[in-house]
């Protein structure tokens, strides 16, 4: 594919190439507001050559498992010069610790699966689903 820099643009094949991102998540992220792109006068998406690192960070920050939402509640954030690392910081330290509990949670439910399991007799399951099919109980008429 051949580039199509115009005046310190790209495109959106080229940026698409450039980051292994579908033109369609690149519209996706446009109408999300994640992504910013001036129109031509012929109606092309013409994005800044920073577009690129700034994808790499969504991307990023989605690989560490921020979701989008919580990409664009922190773009004012990232998106300022000035804001300290601290303030970077205390987002990466939210999403440690909403990690945590996820593991906690995991945690206890593995050891409830893991008690079941051990537990003697008929599974557990197989009782509750026998149970509930078998409906209420059927007084004599």
């Amino acid at each position: 594919m051949v580039n199509h820099y115009f005046g310190g643009v790209m495109r959106i094949g080229d940026i698409a190439q450039a980051t292994g991102i579908s033109r369609d998540t690149l519209r996706f992220y446009e109408k999300r507001g994640l992504l910013t792109a001036r129109r031509s006068g012929n109606g092309y998406r013409d994005y800044p050559p920073e577009a690129v690192q700034w994808l790499g960070y969504i991307r990023t920050a989605q690989s560490l498992g921020f979701t989008l939402a919580e990409i664009e509640a922190d773009l004012p954030l990232l998106a300022d010069p000035g804001a300290s690392s601290e303030a970077i910081r205390g987002a990466l330290r939210a999403k440690l610790a909403e990690i945590d509990r996820r593991i906690d949670g995991l945690a206890a439910l593995r050891a409830d699966l893991a008690a079941r399991l051990d537990d003697a007799g008929d599974c557990p399951l197989r009782t509750a689903a026998t149970s509930a099919m078998a409906g209420p109980a059927r007084t004599g008429t």
